[in-house]
C-alpha cells in the first residue's frame, strides 16, 4: 500500500509538500489510506477539492471560497448563477467519480500572495479568501484543469478518491458574516473504504427518524416561532414536564453532594464583564443594553451585559461575605439561564441556540483540594451519564490563543487536572488550544445508542478570576489566602441535553423522565371514572399520565397512545374495574401483562427506582 502523506513534528504533511520542502520521506511516519483521523483529513480535503472541480465542469460560471475539512466529512462554498438543490447531488457525485478514474496527479506550487491577487483578480471570493491570509506567500494545489487557493495536505493523485457521498445543500453567509451575501454550500463525507462509507451512511438515515427537532414536534415537546425570534425555545407542557423531571432529579443530586443553590441576575454592569475578561474575550458572543436614570443626560446611562455564563455571579455571592478555611470547598450551583449571540446560520434545535440554561456550578477550594473535587465531580458524570446509558470519554483542553493569566499559572491548573485523572488510571485526549479564555478543562464527550459523540459537560480550573475578583479566605493561620475557582456543568445546558437525550432514545424516554408515564385507555365511559381515579394515585407520586377516552375506536386509541412512545399504555375494561386490575402494555419492555391495582403501584414504584444519581 502506497503512502498518502507523513507525519513530521506531529503535523500532516502531503507528498507533494514533503518534496517541494526537500523533507526525507523514507525515514517519515508514514500516513496509509485508512481510517485514522490523520488520513481521513487528507481524503477529506481532497474529496472537497475533486467536488469543486466536478462543479466547476457542470457550472462552468461557478466561483469557490473556501472547502474545509469538518467533523465527520468536508464541504465546499461557493456561488453560481444557477439554483443547486439536493436534486442536483447524484449528478455532482457522478462527475466527481469519473474525474476520479482520471488519476489525475495532484500538484502544489506556491506563489507571492502579490502575485497571486493578480493571478485571480476576476475572482472576488478568491480576493476575500486573500485577504484573510497573512504570509507573504500562498501555496496552490492543481488538479487537471482545476486549481485553488490551500495549504493542504493532499493526496497525490485523484485515485484514491472512491468512497464518498453528497450528504446536503445548504446556504452560508460569506466568511459567516450576515451582512454579506449568501453562498452555496454543499456537504459531504469521505472514507478509505466501502464499508466505513456504507455504515456511516446507514447511522446518518437511523439519525434522521431520531432527528429531535422532528420527533420534538411529533411528541409535541417545544417549538420554535419566528415571531418569538431564532434560537428561542417555546417548551410546551410535555416538553416542560420532562425537563422538570430531570432539574428535580438534578437538583437533589446536587444537594446530597454538598451544593447550595443560589441564583444571579440575567444582566450585570458591563463593568463586572470588564473585570472578569468577558467583555474583552466574549464580547462579541454578547448582548449588551444600556439603563439610565435619567433619559435626557446620557451621563446618567449604565451600560449592561446580559450574562453569557453564571460565574460572575457567583463570584459576587462568595464574595458577599468574609469566607474560612473551614467553609472550603464552597459549591454553589444554578440553574442559570444565559443568552448568547449566536449567528443564525450556527443555529441547530436545541443543540445550538440563544437562550438557554446551564446546570452550573461553581466550587471555591484551596489549591490541595484540587484533585479530590475533579475526582468527586467525574464520580457524580459517571453516575448521571450510567442512568442514560450514555459511555463517555474526557479530554483536557488547554490554554487558547485569546486568553488572561500568565503561563505559570495556566501550567499549574493544567497540570492539576492531568494528575487528578492519571491518578485515578482515567484515559484522556489532549485538545491543544481548546480551553476556555479562563482556564483549562476537562471536556466530557458521551457516546450516544448510534455511535455519535456529543460534548456535553465540563470542569474548569480557574486561577484567574479570583485573582481579577481578589477573592480571599481565612486561612488556618489567620492569614489571607486566593481560592481556587472551579467552573462545572455535567450537562452542559438542559436545552441541548434533552435534544441529545430525544435522539438517543429515538422519543422512548426512561420512565424515570419520561413527560408522559402512563396513558390510560378506557375501553367505553363506564371505565372512565377508574381512569381518573388511577390518574389522581399517580398523579400523587409525582407520575404523569393522560386519558385517551376520545370516540375514535379502542385500536385507534390503542395506536395513537403508542405513537406518543410513552412507557405504559394501560387498557381497562369491565374485568379491570370490577377486579382493581390494569391490563398493561410496557413499550419498554416490549411485553404485555396483567396486575392488580396494588402491584401495578409497585411496579411503578420500582421504574422510578431506575435512576441512580
Amino acid at each position: 500500500m502506497e503512502p498518502i502523506a507523513i507525519k513530521v513534528n506531529d503535523e500532516v504533511v502531503d507528498l507533494q509538500t514533503a518534496k517541494d520542502k526537500n523533507i526525507d520521506i523514507e525515514s517519515a511516519e508514514k500516513i496509509y489510506p485508512e481510517n485514522s483521523p490523520e488520513a481521513l483529513e487528507v481524503l477529506r480535503h481532497s474529496t472537497a477539492h475533486l467536488m469543486a472541480q466536478a462543479i466547476k465542469e457542470l457550472y462552468p460560471d461557478a466561483k469557490f471560497f473556501v472547502g474545509p475539512v469538518v467533523d465527520e466529512g468536508f464541504y465546499y462554498d461557493f456561488r453560481t448563477s444557477q439554483k443547486i438543490s439536493e436534486e442536483d447531488l447524484p449528478k455532482i457525485e457522478k462527475k466527481m467519480q469519473e474525474i476520479a478514474k482520471r488519476k489525475l496527479d495532484i500538484t502544489r506550487y506556491e506563489i507571492p500572495k502579490s502575485e497571486a491577487i493578480e493571478k485571480f483578480k476576476a475572482d472576488d471570493l478568491k480576493q476575500e479568501v486573500l485577504k484573510s491570509i497573512p504570509s507573504d506567500v500562498v501555496s496552490i494545489y492543481k488538479q487537471g484543469d482545476f486549481e485553488d487557493l490551500c495549504r493542504g495536505p493532499h493526496v497525490p493523485n485523484t485515485k484514491y478518491l472512491k468512497h464518498f457521498k453528497l450528504t446536503r445543500v445548504a446556504g452560508a453567509y460569506l466568511g459567516g458574516d450576515e451582512t454579506k451575501e449568501m453562498l452555496t454550500r454543499i456537504y459531504g463525507v469521505a472514507f478509505a473504504d466501502k464499508k466505513s462509507l456504507k455504515d456511516y451512511l446507514t447511522m446518518i438515515e437511523e439519525a434522521k427518524k431520531r432527528d429531535h427537532r422532528k420527533l420534538g414536534s411529533e411528541l409535541e415537546l417545544f417549538m420554535f416561532s419566528d415571531e418569538v425570534g431564532a434560537g428561542l425555545p417555546l417548551w410546551l407542557p410535555k416538553g416542560a414536564r420532562l425537563r422538570s423531571k430531570l432539574e428535580s432529579l438534578l437538583f437533589a443530586a446536587h444537594r446530597k453532594r454538598g451544593y447550595e443553590p443560589v441564583r444571579g441576575p440575567e444582566i450585570l454592569k458591563s463593568e463586572l464583564w470588564k473585570k472578569s475578561g468577558h467583555y474583552q474575550n466574549y464580547k462579541e458572543n454578547m448582548y449588551f443594553t444600556e439603563i439610565c436614570d435619567d433619559e435626557t443626560k446620557k451621563e446618567t446611562c449604565v451600560e449592561y451585559g446580559i450574562k453569557p455564563m453564571n460565574c460572575v455571579g457567583h463570584i459576587m455571592i462568595y464574595k458577599s461575605k468574609k469566607r474560612s478555611y473551614r467553609e472550603l470547598p464552597l459549591k454553589f450551583f444554578e440553574y442559570g439561564v444565559v443568552h448568547r449571540h449566536e449567528k443564525s446560520g450556527v443555529l441547530h434545535g436545541l443543540f445550538r441556540v440563544r437562550e438557554f440554561t446551564q446546570d452550573d456550578a461553581h466550587i471555591f477550594c484551596k489549591p490541595e483540594q484540587i484533585k479530590d473535587i475533579v475526582l468527586e465531580v467525574l464520580g457524580f458524570v459517571d453516575e448521571i451519564m450510567k442512568s442514560f446509558d450514555f459511555s463517555y470519554e474526557m479530554e483536557i483542553s488547554t490554554k487558547p490563543k485569546k486568553a488572561i493569566g500568565d503561563d505559570a499559572i495556566w501550567e499549574i491548573a493544567t497540570k492539576a487536572l492531568k494528575e487528578a485523572l492519571d491518578e485515578n488510571g482515567h484515559k484522556y485526549g489532549i485538545d491543544e488550544g481548546g480551553g476556555a479564555f479562563y482556564g483549562p478543562k476537562i471536556d466530557i464527550k458521551i457516546t450516544d445508542a448510534i455511535g455519535r459523540k456529543w460534548q456535553c459537560g465540563t470542569i474548569q480550573v480557574d486561577f484567574n478570576l479570583p485573582e481579577r475578583f481578589e477573592l480571599e479566605f481565612t486561612d488556618s493561620d489567620n492569614s489571607a489566602k486566593r481560592p481556587v475557582m472551579i467552573h462545572r456543568a455535567i450537562l452542559g445546558s438542559f436545552e441541548r441535553f434533552i435534544g441529545i437525550l430525544i435522539e438517543h432514545y429515538a422519543g422512548e424516554f426512561p420512565f424515570f423522565i419520561a413527560p408522559t408515564q402512563v396513558i390510560f385507555v378506557p375501553i367505553a365511559d363506564p371505565h372512565r371514572a377508574y381512569a381518573q381515579e388511577l390518574q389522581q394515585k399517580l398523579l400523587s407520586m409525582g407520575i404523569d399520565s393522560e386519558i385517551y377516552d376520545s370516540k375514535d375506536s379502542l385500536n385507534k386509541r390503542i395506536r395513537n397512545a403508542e405513537k406518543q412512545k410513552v412507557p405504559m399504555v394501560v387498557v381497562l375494561g369491565d374485568k379491570e374495574v370490577e377486579q382493581k386490575s390494569v391490563a398493561v402494555r410496557d413499550r419498554r419492555e416490549k411485553i404485555q401483562y396483567n396486575l392488580s391495582e396494588e402491584d401495578f403501584i409497585l411496579k411503578i414504584k420500582e421504574k422510578l427506582s431506575e435512576v441512580r444519581f
